[in-house]
């Protein structure tokens, strides 16, 4: 590595790519990023010094661009940089860990998860269920199965939220 206030190495600069492309392939596994962001991303990746002749392409395309093209693009961008994209279910515990983390940062309302299928997440661990047996399955079961106990509720989410990220991290990816 260089001296201090110098550029990082080219290897240690791909090293560190090659893990954002890593996670990146993960959130994308588990739907939280649109197809349209790809070639954005594959412009940074770029200049992280990941480079392969697909992510040089993908790189260059509009957001606009169809969506199925996208997406093709990029998974065989993370082929050609020997990411394989993890299973999906994995990526969507993952996911579930960064939620409840948004949760208790105050990034979002527990009202708010409502309006995914995060009930439906497959879970491995005492602290994903707990998690996710309090997410409702949509905005107006909130009012119905809590009616004036919803701060009860948002405390107990929270309280779950909490075990779940601070709980041993489930296996590689994101």
């Amino acid at each position: 590595m260089g001296a201090a206030g110098t550029k990082p190495e080219p290897k240690a600069s791909m090293q560190s790519g090659l893990t954002s492309l890593g996670e990146v392939a993960c959130r994308y596994q588990a739907d939280e990023i649109r197809p349209e962001d790809l070639p954005m991303i594959a412009a940074e990746a770029l200049t992280a010094g990941v480079d392969t002749p697909t992510l040089c392409e993908l790189a260059g395309w509009p957001r606009h661009a169809d969506a199925r093209d996208i997406r093709d693009a990029f998974e065989q961008a993370l082929s050609e940089s020997g990411i394989e994209l993890p299973d999906p279910s994995l990526a969507r515990r993952h996911a579930l860990r960064r939620l409840a983390a948004r949760l208790i940062d105050g990034e979002i309302a527990p009202a708010d998860l409502a309006t995914d299928d995060w009930w439906e997440t497959e879970v491995e661990t005492a602290a994903e269920r707990s998690f996710v047996s309090l997410i409702p399955q949509c905005g107006c079961c909130i009012e119905y199965t809590l009616g004036l106990d919803q701060r009860t509720w948002a405390a107990e989410l929270r309280t779950a939220a909490l075990a779940l990220t601070s709980s041993p991290p489930i296996g590689p990816g994101c």
